[in-house]
């Protein structure tokens, strides 16, 4: 049995401020974590009683690894043995759900070698429409699993849970870290995890790659934190050094996979790889983007850098289920060729339908009047939200502009697809810079939250008293708005939560206004 021990500045000088050794567990170290493995870390560190046989620092690594690990990664919280590294890498680490899908887009992109090329977008996002792995039908217990093919190298193992998650449908793994705790940590772990017989080894990224053996697909997460240990997120800024390594990773693998940081424009990132992106994917979990990730290809020389198509697929993860929108950005505009799915199976949307954007990619808004899309996909009639100049409508009824309000996803936001997303569901946006959609008629599988409206007011003193009349709690919004929730809610008296939702927003008249509305 093996632990690591956390060693400060403090313990000894001569060492980094913080080292990890594996050397034997004490009993009472083993009993201490398993008493307190629920307890507040913070609370221990002051008033645990401290005893020759305690590594007490250690052990509170493995108490807050455990705790973090429990949300984030249960299927290793609750694998006996397991040995967590200190806070700095458990925080970088993927989650279960990301890790699941880059296996899922590892077997995708392995399936689909010698397959047509990539240009046939359609195809493409087709085969990335199913919520759930495949599973092969069998009439006997007794088949064999699927043989494992292929060789995957991550050239970036850290903590090991994309490595771990992804090794087990290639015939070779190979998990590289130019740390030596953390291959240590990853040999135990890994052993533990039923993957034995994968390679661990302590190199730098580039050196190993300079003469490894080429390989099926190349991952690569480069450490986002300089040498201050400040955060970094353009790539030029991270290490290893991706972009002095594009000829080198994309003559070595048939594809690679480079996850960066949510918070890096992607336009920028498409630009820097010189041509050699053929797919960008923004993945939220519950609605937050948790990664960036770009997959590369060598570029044939034929090939302009200006002409390469790249498809960005906007993915959220949610416990109802799966949300997915791709477009595709090629020198004619942006195409959807994807729709939104629920954990039902449901799909609405049109695909392959063009939204003529040159010189926007990705950015902008859709200015044209737009139909009413019922929950079955069909236009309903007389529901046009808008006038003939494109300008919302008031019902006889109600007295409601629009009935219906939709806001996309976290992975939609980030990947800025307003006019392909509203050309696919015959959504008007409220106004240009709002990214809010809005309908007559209720839209099935849209890709965000939907809401129906109950009331839109102005900031005047009589609107508002009129349409937040009887409320006393609300969830707050802002788009496009000239005060801030925490301003906004001063403002109104309100308090947060409740069954309420405000989006205080700009309309296309300039007109600041808050609609109110319900969660459908």
């Amino acid at each position: 049995m093996f632990r690591c021990v956390h060693v400060g500045a403090a313990h000894a000088a001569h060492m980094t401020p913080i080292t990890i050794l594996l050397v034997e567990i004490s009993q009472q170290t083993r009993e201490f974590i398993r008493n307190h493995r629920t307890d507040d870390v913070r609370d221990l560190a002051l008033h645990a009683k401290r005893t020759p046989d305690l590594d007490l620092p250690w052990a509170l690594d493995q108490i807050a690894g455990w705790q973090t690990a429990r949300s984030k990664l249960p299927r290793w919280a609750d694998t006996d043995g397991i040995i967590y590294p200190p806070h700095l890498s458990m925080e970088q680490c993927s989650s279960e759900p990301t890790a699941r899908y880059k296996a899922e887009l590892a077997a995708r992109l392995m399936a689909s070698d010698g397959a047509p090329a990539q240009s046939d977008a359609t195809a493409h996002a087709q085969s990335e429409q199913s919520d759930e792995p495949t599973v092969p039908t069998t009439t006997t217990d007794t088949a064999a699993p699927a043989p494992r093919r292929g060789r995957l190298i991550d050239l970036t193992g850290g903590f090991g849970v994309d490595f771990s998650t992804m090794a087990r449908d290639f015939a070779q793994a190979v998990y590289v870290e130019r740390q030596p705790d953390l291959c240590d940590i990853a040999r135990h772990n890994l052993d533990l995890l039923g993957l034995g017989d994968a390679q661990v080894v302590n190199a730098d990224a580039a050196s190993f790659l300079a003469t490894a053996e080429d390989a099926d697909i190349i991952v690569i997460d480069p450490a986002r934190r300089d040498e201050h240990g400040g955060r970094t997120f353009a790539i030029a800024d991270c290490t290893p050094d991706i972009l002095g390594m594009l000829d080198l990773l994309t003559a070595k693998a048939g594809h690679v996979l480079v996850k960066l940081s949510p918070m890096l424009d992607w336009h920028k990132a498409v630009e820097d790889c010189r041509g050699t992106v053929r797919e960008v994917h923004i993945v939220a979990v519950a609605n937050e983007c948790k990664e960036l990730l770009l997959v590369l290809r060598g570029r044939p020389d034929t090939v302009p850098v200006e002409d390469v198509t790249v498809t960005v697929h906007c993915v959220n993860i949610t416990a109802r289920g799966t949300e997915r929108f791709t477009v595709v950005a090629d020198a004619t505009g942006v195409h959807s060729v994807g729709t939104a799915r629920h954990s039902d199976g449901a799909a609405t949307g049109t695909t392959n339908i063009e939204s003529a954007n040159d010189g926007e990619a990705l950015a902008g808004s859709a200015d044209g009047a737009a139909t009413g899309v019922t929950a079955g996909g069909t236009v309903a009639e007389d529901s046009s939200t808008t006038d003939a100049d494109g300008d919302p409508v008031s019902h006889a009824d109600d007295g409601l502009p629009f009935r219906y309000l939709y806001e996309p996803n976290a992975a939609i936001m980030k990947a800025g697809c307003f006019d392909a997303l509203s050309s696919a569901y015959e959504l008007p946006q409220l106004a240009t810079n709002s990214h809010l959609f809005v309908s007559d008629a209720p839209v099935e599988g849209f890709p965000g939250r939907a809401f129906r409206v109950t009331a839109v007011m102005t900031m005047g003193k009589k609107d508002l008293k009129r349409g937040l009349s009887g409320l006393t709690h609300a969830n707050i919004a802002t788009r496009n708005f000239p005060m801030s929730v925490s301003q906004l809610r001063g403002r109104l008296k309100l308090q947060d939560g409740g069954d309420a939702y405000l989006f205080a927003t700009t309309d296309r008249d300039d007109r600041r206004i808050i609609i109110r509305a319900t969660r459908l």
